[in-house]
């Protein structure tokens, strides 16, 4: 085969290899955890244990979107009276705002996520930071596995969620976002 003949070849397969691949969000090892401030004294953790989603990644160029989609009737702050109140017409109502979304797409490389949050049937925009991203072969699925660390935070007056404002809590809400997906089959 002469060089012509072979410049075909090799610009296909480095397409092939740059193409963007679908991952699938695994809800078992994917924690999208907050933190919010009770009246100045502490802050109260917690995180929401179901969720679903996909995430398009290019590993060539570090360009992609992530849908991640989360359950609020699982909030768990570790305290069941807690979870209670968060999950009741005072705060998330789960009655009728049974769910969240975090969708974006990457930038700076993939240092960032800039998309939108919805929360309490209100959209607005959300950017996080990327802290870590890494993608290797799964050891038993013998796929491609990407996992990541984000993290930012907003505003819960924006998503007209006030509880305690009266009393002093800070509206402010670090939210992180540990993911693992694995490749589409």
């Amino acid at each position: 085969m002469n060089r012509l003949t072979l410049l075909p070849v090799l610009f296909a397969a480095t397409l092939a290899q740059a193409a963007p691949a679908t991952y699938v969000v695994d809800p078992a090892h994917t924690y999208p955890s907050f933190e919010a401030d009770h009246m100045g004294m502490s802050f109260w953790r917690g995180k929401l244990t179901k969720n679903s989603g996909t995430i398009v990644f290019d590993k060539a160029t570090g360009s992609g979107s992530v849908d991640v989609q989360m359950d609020l009737a699982s909030i768990d702050f570790g305290l069941e009276a807690m979870n209670g109140w968060a999950k009741g017409e005072q705060f998330f109502n789960v009655a009728k705002n049974s769910s969240a979304s975090f969708k974006g797409r990457f930038d700076s490389a993939p240092g960032k996520l800039v998309g939108e949050l919805t929360l309490n049937g209100r959209t607005k925009p959300v950017t996080l930071t990327i802290n870590q991203v890494k993608c290797m072969p799964h050891p038993l699925l013998k796929r491609d596995w990407c996992g990541a660390d984000a993290s930012g935070s907003f505003n819960r007056e924006d998503f007209g969620l006030t509880a305690g404002k009266d009393y002093g809590f800070k509206m402010d809400v670090g939210l992180r976002i540990q993911v693992e997906a694995i490749a589409k089959e």
